[in-house]
């Protein structure tokens, strides 16, 4: 592979310098006048405030930079089979000039989080930036180096490390770190160490049953919805993907999962790796359901894991998650301010770049934590006075002082998505008014609106009109009503398609761009075989989770009048596991190896078990009654749709 002439920090710098151009007002042309008593940007930022922006303050930039030890060796990263799993020359496009089809405030935030290479934090700690999504730290110890968060792929995972190495000598991993029980915090395990390994994996509490929460019982879904707000369909450049805010992308390699061997318990809780002196602070329910800070009181340096970062986060991912607490996450905020700010010269975060100085890091924390108290307070003010969600979301203004900070712009969580996902934590999906209880579902909704508008061609006129009057919100609405009325119609998708772009072009928000490109991409080729499988990580799931992953796939109705149970055998893990399915619901619970008769018992090691769900067969089990029972038991499950459509019926 080709060596890399200069790392991109370099090969940003004389266009950043000069600061984003202002383009033509293509962003200006994507903002819908939606007849708010102010025109608002999509992605929910005030017009207003990003005038305010200050595009000459360059510390962010500096920031970036500093530190810089290596740029990436190569121009790619490729696995054994020879697919690219990160291509650095994605982002070669940042270099130049805003366009007009990218918002000049995400322009600017895509140069940043574009900065690849090997980084000094500070004494003995190192990351690995813009090799992925997020960022892999290193922390030197007493005999190797401690990893925190591998990234999403092993690949990209192993060529961090190897890239370390060149600069810092070939030092062993000597424990890792889990952050938090994201996938792009843990799935490059098999790139820094082998399976099977020795080395103590520390994690949050609750780290394994929220990974696979998240990640197996929803994963198809989330997936398939990931697709569209990290833009896996788009091709990288200006009036396509610009990045997502967190990072540029995410790679397309090898994930995987495996056990913590060391919980993190509590707030305090202190232990020595590889010599390292870590205390942590225990944050669940805040960016992750697990997850935690650490601080190294010897190196004076404290990680906030993801969340305080860069950009405005999410209380509720686009792909889906279970809804955050903005008020638990002000609140561990602030004790992180407590506990460490005043005893750090430096904070980062496994996303972005650091901040420097006791004072500047204080200051961020506190604007952060400000950040996710407002957005929480004031969403429940106003639904205490009887707004909905969309209501609160269309008048909500951040104070100005947080308005206009960098970090925390919506280049990844929104305002606008951030309030509804307040109320809905609080107040669920419905939104009282009794005319929400029983609407027709989507389908037959857009029959009934495009029959009540005088049929689709009256709808695609009218929807044209509010287009070319600048109301792109309402035009978007009105042609997700003719598509799902006339899926055949190419000339409604591809009316709505244009304005999915128009909307993009004006968007702070890049995982809303990204979600508009990608609709505008499907409603034109047809949906995208989502590239990545959750069933890379099943290896790490417990039997009880296996047997959840199947209860999720039973079809109830097909699965109604069947009666069935199972006893299962582990001979590798000495227990016992009884399966019974009746009236569609699968119930399995470990039980005592003489619980009753069954009408199947299977003999078998963890591993057979998933060899059997591969469809590898029986042979090597024991089957002891009916074995029929098996083929029932799977001819009740559905197999998951990876590229169920989204833009379309």
């Amino acid at each position: 592979m080709p060596v890399r002439a200069a790392p991109s920090a370099h090969r940003f710098g004389a266009a950043a310098r000069g600061g984003p151009g202002r383009g033509g007002g293509g962003w200006e042309r994507g903002l819908a006048a939606s007849g708010a008593a102010r025109p608002r940007e999509p992605g929910g930022t005030e017009v207003t405030h990003h005038d305010q922006l200050d595009y000459s303050d360059r510390t962010d930039f500096e920031d970036a930079d500093r530190g810089l030890v290596a740029p990436p060796a190569t121009d790619t990263v490729a696995g054994p089979d020879g697919r690219v799993a990160w291509d650095f020359r994605a982002t070669d496009f940042l270099a130049g000039e805003c366009p007009e089809t990218v918002h000049p405030s995400l322009w600017r935030q895509s140069q940043l989080t574009a900065r690849a290479g090997l980084f000094e934090v500070t004494e003995g700690i190192y990351q690995i930036r813009g090799f992925d999504l997020s960022n892999m730290t290193l922390i030197e110890g007493e005999r190797g180096v401690v990893v925190v968060d591998p990234l999403v792929s092993a690949e990209t995972a192993a060529a961090g490390l190897a890239l370390y190495r060149a600069h810092r000598g070939e030092r062993p991993v000597t424990a890792l770190l889990f952050t938090h029980s994201h996938i792009d915090h843990f799935g490059g395990v098999f790139g820094v160490v082998e399976p099977g390994t020795d080395v103590p994996i520390v994690a949050p509490a609750g780290f394994m049953e929220h990974s696979v929460a998240e990640n197996v019982y929803a994963g198809t879904a989330m997936l398939r919805r990931g697709g569209y707000y990290s833009g896996m369909a788009l091709s990288a450049g200006p009036t396509g993907k610009v990045g997502m805010g967190l990072g540029f992308a995410a790679s397309e390699g090898t994930a995987a999962l495996i056990p913590a061997t060391v919980e993190v318990t509590r707030t305090g809780q202190e232990e020595r790796l590889d010599g390292v002196l870590f205390r942590f602070q225990l944050t669940p329910d805040t960016e992750a359901p697990s997850e935690l800070n650490f601080f190294l009181p010897e190196r004076r340096a404290l990680c906030m894991a993801e969340n305080a970062t860069h950009n405005l986060h999410n209380i509720l991912t686009l792909r889906g998650a279970v809804v955050r607490d903005a008020r638990i996450w002000s609140h561990y905020l602030t004790e992180a301010i407590e506990l460490f700010a005043a005893d750090s010269d430096v904070v980062f975060a496994s996303h972005h770049w650091p901040t420097w100085g006791t004072e500047r890091l204080t200051r961020f924390l506190s604007e952060q934590r400000d950040l996710y108290g407002y957005l929480h307070d004031q969403t429940l003010r106003l639904l205490n006075q009887g707004l909905t969600g969309p209501e609160i979301a269309e008048q909500f203004e951040l104070p100005p002082a947080l308005a206009t900070a960098w970090h925390a712009r919506g280049y990844y969580g929104s305002v606008s998505h951030n309030v509804k996902a307040v109320y809905q934590r609080y107040m669920g999906w419905y939104d009282g008014h009794p005319a929400s209880l029983w609407e027709h579902p989507p389908t037959a909704t857009a029959t009934r609106y495009v029959d009540c508008l005088g049929g689709l061609d009256a709808a695609l006129a009218k929807a044209r009109e509010y287009a070319d009057a600048g109301d792109l919100r309402f035009a978007a609405q009105l042609l997700k009503h003719a598509v799902f009325a006339a899926p055949d119609r190419a000339d409604a998708k591809e009316q709505l398609a244009e304005v999915f772009e128009r909307l993009a072009h004006g968007a702070e928000n890049a995982t809303w761009r990204n979600c508009y490109l990608v609709g505008a991409y499907e409603l034109r080729n047809g949906a995208r075989p989502t590239p990545i499988s959750a069933g890379s990580m099943a290896g790490a799931l417990s039997v009880d989770q296996v047997f959840d992953s199947l209860a999720i796939r039973v079809n109830g109705p097909r699965a109604w009048d069947e009666r069935l149970s199972t006893v299962w055998k582990f001979t590798d893990l000495g227990t016992v596991h009884r399966v019974t399915l009746r009236n569609g619901v699968l119930v399995h619970r470990e039980a005592a190896a003489d619980g009753g008769p069954a009408d199947l018992t299977v003999t078998l090691t963890k591993p057979q078990l998933f060899a059997l769900l591969a469809g590898k067969g029986t042979d090597g089990l024991g089957l002891d009654g009916d074995a029929t029972v098996l083929d029932r038991l799977f001819a009740a499950l559905d197999d998951p749709d990876a590229s169920f459509p989204v833009v379309t019926p």
